[in-house]
């Protein structure tokens, strides 16, 4: 009986370390070519870091549209800083629950891929990208409600 109990809390305990994994990347080519490949799949990927109060404030509705929106998959792309990974980007992610998909961007040449995103982004964070069959929506902005968020994409996509 103690080692079914111990293999079930080992069990949970690696489940829960297995949600927290984050992806990183050095360029952002290879996140389009890695996570958002499948043209049959509507992304709405959000730019944020854990040191922007907005991008903070906004993160809740992501992680609702995540679960309640099925016509599309929610990306957090961070753009923290490498050097916190583990001391600062992981903490959050459990701390606040995060269900939806993370990755980090660590590619620092801005200029090479801003415009790739959209070619008007400043590169000011939160900003969101909406991909579906190949084409992209960019808006540069704060979404202060679940339902401006779900409202905006759904426009977008429909």
């Amino acid at each position: 009986m103690k080692w079914c109990i111990l293999g079930a809390f080992m069990f949970l305990f690696s489940v829960q370390i297995q949600a927290q994994k984050v992806a990183v990347f050095d360029h952002y080519a290879d996140i389009e070519k890695t996570v958002l490949n499948d043209e049959n799949t509507t992304y709405v990927v959000n730019f944020w870091a854990t040191w922007c109060a907005p991008c903070v404030q906004e993160l809740p509705h992501f992680e609702q549209l995540n679960s309640e929106n099925k016509k599309v998959k929610v990306v957090l792309v961070s753009l923290d800083f490498k050097n916190q990974y583990e001391s600062k980007l992981l903490p959050f992610i459990k701390k606040k629950a995060i269900k939806s998909e993370v990755v980090l961007l660590t590619d620092k040449d801005y200029n090479s891929w801003l415009p790739t995103v959209d070619k008007d982004w400043s590169g000011s964070i939160p900003a969101t990208l909406i991909v579906k069959n190949g084409k992209k929506v960019f808006v540069e902005k704060m979404f202060t409600s679940y339902e401006e968020l779900n409202q905006f994409v759904n426009s977008n996509i429909n």
